[in-house]
């Protein structure tokens, strides 16, 4: 009777526990009645474990190590010591470490994995840090070890909210939350992207703002609570996610796109949140091994989804074909609005258009020779222009240019200018080099500053120096000018002043 009633029992024992776990991950699980005290059942609880370890896939590493600090404390005669579980990547002893989002810098004095010493700790692993050089009260739970330069600290996450079965209430926009996600724990809010609320046992894609930092990627799991208790979790999909606006069809689909999972698409999703970015830097902090992220780099490259700029150069840059369409779109109409205001002028000055594109100094060059390659803008020393775009000027504007040019060739080196012509003539004729303008009030034709140039410097090779004096005699002409050509010989580097006299540099 006795083995009866226990046959009984285990069979109800295991129907409660088969109602336990319906409906979550753990559904058709296999159970298996072990007793602690006797030990009955363990060996069959040993083996279905390392059934189940031998058919689950290893943790990836994609050589992106991060250690998530849960524990930190110290170690008689070793110093500082960390613990957390290693992911994304491997560590190794006297490797240089980052601690995020501090981003102070130390490295790995030791390593042990189960109590046991080691070189080299594996994803997956439960691991234990020693640190060298950094106190104990520089460290918390939260922070993440990583290896320097790829992982940036954010306060803002894009991500897919799935809400409990249980919720308390629905979330509303903008509701005040606690987010959990690795070891961290920070106060923040849940921006609503497609829903004007989400209730129980709804998804949604939201974007949390942080109230401070913290260190996670693209892939990492979160939870979000309130007094009211759990409120749901989720899979982050953008750790640098810029302010969106809510119920746009573009910003959802985008974040639809990396939740897909193909490296193409987490790829393709990054080049959008980030146009222009350096490739190396791009792919460094994709959720994705090198490996990965070359092959999906040279499939969207073939199928024209992409664009790389500076591909020779040590700083190629990424656009989506969309991004930089609108780019080049918006030089072309820069460049249009130029010649439309300045319609005398040759070309946009470069630096002008680079401002107006936002692009930065060290980029610009190789965009500028993408525009110029596409046959959209022509480059001509330091100005752009439409390749349409030519210089007209009127019937009364020719005649104001030949009157000008003719009072600077009466008397080349003492010219003697009664009026200026228009701004606009004026600086046109500088720009086409038909006109040098010395200083405010001086101008010589071209050919007469070319010839006292030639002749100034001549005389110094020969001489070693000069003075305005002597350049006044030499051109006959008056000191005003004589002064104003050494000036501004002097501001060219030509030349440089020592007391009286001037020298070549």
């Amino acid at each position: 009777k006795k083995d009866l009633v226990d046959e009984e029992m285990l069979e109800l024992v295991t129907m409660d526990a088969e109602e336990v776990i319906e409906g979550t991950a753990l559904k058709g699980a296999p159970i298996i009645v072990t007793s602690a005290t006797t030990g009955e059942g363990l060996p069959d609880l040993l083996a279905a474990i390392d059934k189940l370890l031998d058919a689950t896939t290893p943790r990836r590493d994609i050589g992106k190590p991060r250690l998530p600090i849960d524990r930190v404390f110290t170690m008689k005669g070793f110093g500082t010591v960390v613990t957390g579980t290693l992911i994304d990547g491997k560590f190794t002893t006297g490797q240089e470490v980052e601690i995020l989002p501090s981003g102070q810098r130390t490295h790995i004095r030791g390593l042990q994995t189960h109590k046991k010493k080691a070189d080299i700790a594996l994803p997956g692993s439960r691991v234990a840090v020693n640190l060298a050089g950094i106190a104990t009260e520089e460290l918390q739970r939260g922070l993440v070890i990583t290896t320097p330069g790829w992982l940036k600290p954010t306060r803002s996450v894009d991500a897919r909210l799935r809400t409990t079965t249980d919720l308390p209430q629905p979330i509303n926009h903008n509701k005040t939350v606690t987010f959990y996600t690795g070891a961290s724990e920070v106060p923040g809010r849940v921006r609503l992207l497609d829903q004007e609320k989400l209730g129980r046992g709804e998804s949604g894609w939201v974007q949390i703002l942080l109230n401070e930092p913290v260190a996670a990627s693209t892939g990492d799991l979160f939870i979000i609570r309130s007094s009211e208790g759990t409120l749901g979790g989720g899979i982050i999909v953008d750790t640098q996610a810029r302010r969106h606006r809510r119920f746009q069809a573009g910003v959802i689909e985008s974040l639809q796109n990396r939740a897909k999972g193909s490296p193409e698409d987490i790829l393709m999703a990054s080049v959008e949140a980030s146009e222009g970015a350096e490739v190396k830097i791009l792919l460094s902090k994709c959720s994705l091994s090198p490996e990965e992220g070359k092959k999906a780099l040279e499939v969207l490259v073939s199928q024209n989804r992409v664009l790389i700029l500076g591909s020779e150069g040590p700083h190629p840059l990424i656009f989506s074909a969309g991004g930089w369409n609108r780019i080049a779109s918006e030089a072309q109409k820069a460049v249009q609005a130029y010649h439309d205001q300045f319609p005398l002028r040759s070309g946009m000055p470069k630096e002008e258009l680079r401002s107006r594109l936002k692009i930065s100094s060290q980029n610009f060059g190789s965009a500028l020779c993408q525009l110029a390659s596409d046959q959209l803008l022509v480059e001509e020393g330091t100005s752009v222009r439409l390749s349409s775009h030519q210089v007209k000027v009127t019937a009364r504007q020719q005649t104001e240019i030949d009157i000008f040019l003719k009072s600077l060739s009466e008397d080349q080196f003492s010219p003697s200018i009664e009026s200026l012509p228009a701004a606009d003539i004026l600086a046109m004729l500088i720009d086409q080099r038909r006109i040098i303008k010395v200083s405010d009030s001086v101008f010589f034709s071209a050919s007469a500053y070319d010839e006292m140039v030639k002749r100034v410097t001549e005389h110094m090779k020969s001489t070693g120096k000069i003075t305005v004096a002597e350049v006044r005699d030499m051109f006959k002409t008056s000191r005003k000018y004589a002064l104003a050509l050494m000036e501004h010989l002097d501001e060219q580097k030509i030349t440089r002043r020592v007391g009286d006299e001037r020298v070549l540099r």
